[in-house]
């Protein structure tokens, strides 16, 4: 969700802003835009619809060869998808240039207000509207600083953001702040990086800071890194935190697509997600955030998980695992409904809050709505040090490495690993889970990673020989049952985000009580179809497909010939316990919708209209 690049130091900006937004690419945008402050001391801008090889192509005219620089990528709110709305915008005076993620939502009301002081606007944005009104503070009092312009200006304005601004007249420094957006600061040599998260700056800088909500930063070669609240201009210490991340794991590694390359990252994803808190030999599961709150999370009357999008879906596999072994109710919520709804919330409640940036805006909301309720709020995320992971109670991440693809993948694998650990340790500690039973999950489970990797060897060739069969098709149903619904779900929402076909996902029993009406001989129907649980049913129900002439494309155990002898396609995958079937039936699901998208020419890592992380509602 926009992509946020500045810099100052010894450096040409131009290339470390390009280079930086390039790496912010998987955000998802619609228009790039850069500006830079001459040798002259004024601004250059070039911005345009498109992508950021369109921004380098109108760019070449640039003359500066600046120190100094912001750039962005741009998914639109406030405005089409112009050359006028991209950011950077400047104020009237021309002095004042910002770049902002996030939406100002009483922007109609200061924009009226600032019409009326004879401010002209070329935009539809609530952006332009900010910047515009930093320079009203400046012009009502001329002695007021530049920094504390933009923080006056901040305080009048509602909504999230995350904003790096620049003035002529301040030169060399860049002030930046954040609300509900996340913003980092990388801290180099004799120079400075901003970014909307460290992607941009991992190779010339282990160093971060990462803004807290709420506060602001004052960033020159001359004074370092002065960072303050918005509200009451408190100084506050820097927090500097050495970065994990490294520049060959946002590299493609030899792969087309960031999707492909992830997907295939699954095994090693799911093994370091449970590296160190599976001890299968031992008997033993270990994570310190559910040790710690063990008494908390155990006698729990009812826990609530919230989540958005892929991280939905995984929440609800969560409520399976976690009713089935710990006999404690469940409840899934999306968190953009939520927050809405006056929920009925108690101080005897936990919360599950599920996102894989920790970034998401509406569960975030959430997280702050239980917490004022008194529930008590247990994070699982991807991201070190993001939004969530810090204002939870207590919480797990998960150790899928950086997720650049737009369509989650192996996030949502480890996930499922998280939640099946915390599932098997409650009904382990609360004595649901007899010692026999809980021996035997988590041998199976330990066993997942060599599973996944096997199905990645087996099946990629028939996944790619029925993506080109179907890749003209306009729709397709999922069925699963069981812990495979929601597994449908998810495969339905992939083939959705990055093919543009679409697809839906349903129990299988639920098929007759409407989707049977779609069933034809041009209807493609992927049913998960693992030999446990409700596998007399699913049997039943890919008869009742094929009765219509349906075509049946089945994921289905290894030596199953009831099915296979049913299905028009089939795609093998190994035998485990139902509880974590989802998690190796999910994987020919991704390959699948991949090869789709592949075949359609669809732009795999960036698919239209998505954003990664949705940091605004």
């Amino acid at each position: 969700m926009c992509g946020i690049v500045g810099y100052t130091g010894f450096r040409d900006a131009y290339d470390v802003v390009i280079n930086g937004l390039r790496r912010l690419e998987y955000r998802g945008y619609d228009s790039a835009g850069v500006i830079l402050e001459t040798e002259k001391g004024e601004f250059e801008v070039k911005k345009t619809k498109g992508k950021v090889d369109d921004l380098v192509a109108i760019s070449k005219s640039l003359q500066s060869t600046s120190k100094i620089g912001m750039g962005h990528t741009r998914w639109a709110t406030h405005g089409v998808p112009s050359d006028n709305n991209s950011h950077p915008h400047v104020s009237n005076n021309g002095k004042i240039a910002i770049v902002h993620n996030g939406i100002i939502e009483n922007y109609d009301t200061i924009k009226t207000m600032l019409i009326n002081k004879n401010f002209e606007f070329k935009s539809e944005t609530d952006t332009e509207v900010l910047v515009n009104l930093i320079q009203y503070f400046m012009d009502k009092e001329p002695t007021l600083d530049f920094p504390e312009a933009v923080r006056y200006a901040l305080n009048e304005v509602y909504g999230a953001y995350a904003v790096s601004v620049m003035h002529e007249d301040f030169p060399g420094q860049l002030v930046v702040a954040r609300l509900g957006s996340p913003l980092a600061v990388g801290i180099g040599t004799d120079e400075y990086f901003v970014a909307s998260d460290a992607s941009p700056f991992v190779e010339f800088t282990k160093e971060a800071v990462y803004l807290e909500e709420g506060h602001m930063a004052i960033i020159s070669l001359d004074s370092g890194i002065d960072i303050r609240t918005i509200t009451e201009n408190t100084k506050i210490e820097p927090a500097i935190q050495e970065l994990k991340l490294n520049l060959e794991q946002i590299e493609k590694g030899g792969y087309e697509h960031f999707m492909l390359k992830e997907i295939f990252e699954q095994p090693k994803s799911i093994l370091d997600t449970m590296r160190g808190r599976l001890l299968a030999d031992e008997g033993i599961i270990k994570m310190a955030g559910i040790w710690d709150h063990l008494e908390r999370l155990t006698n729990a009357e009812r826990i609530i998980i919230i989540a958005c999008g892929t991280s939905w879906h995984a929440g609800l596999i969560g409520e399976y695992l976690i009713e089935e072994f710990a006999r404690v109710p469940v409840e899934v919520e999306y968190a953009s409904e939520f927050r809405y709804r006056n929920p009925i919330i108690s101080s005897k409640d936990v919360v599950i809050a599920i996102s894989q940036s920790g970034e998401t805006a509406d569960t975030m909301a959430a997280i702050k709505l239980a917490k004022e309720k008194g529930a008590f709020v247990f994070g699982i995320c991807n991201v070190v040090d993001s939004s969530i992971s810090r204002y939870t109670d207590a919480g797990a991440y998960t150790h899928a490495g950086p997720e650049i693809g737009v369509a989650s993948t192996k996030a949502f694998t480890a996930q499922l690993t998280i939640l099946s650990l915390i599932a098997i340790k409650l009904g382990n500690h609360n004595g649901n889970l007899g010692k026999a039973d809980f021996m035997r999950l988590i041998t199976e489970l330990e066993a997942i990673p060599k599973k996944v990797e096997d199905v990645l060897k087996t099946v990629d060739e028939a996944v790619k020989t029925i993506a080109k069969k179907f890749a003209d098709a306009t729709n397709f149903l999922y069925l699963g049952r069981g812990y495979n619904f929601p597994a449908a779900l998810e495969g339905a929402l992939k083939l959705k985000e990055i093919s543009y076909i679409h697809a839906e996902g349903y129990p299988a029993a639920e098929m007759k009580h409407g989707p049977i009406a779609l069933i034809d001989e041009n209807m493609p129907i992927v049913i998960i179809a693992p030999k446990v649980g409700h596998y007399d049913k699913i049997v039943s129900n890919v008869q009742e497909i094929k009765a219509r002439k349906g075509q049946v494309i089945a994921i289905i155990n290894k030596g199953d010939t009831q099915v296979a002898a049913m299905a028009d396609y089939i795609i093998e995958i190994p035998e485990t316990s139902e509880c974590f079937s989802p998690i190796l039936a999910s994987v020919p699901l991704q390959l699948l919708s991949y090869y789709i998208a592949v075949e359609r020419g669809a732009n795999v890592d960036q698919p239209r209209n998505l954003a990664k992380s949705v940091t605004v509602e």
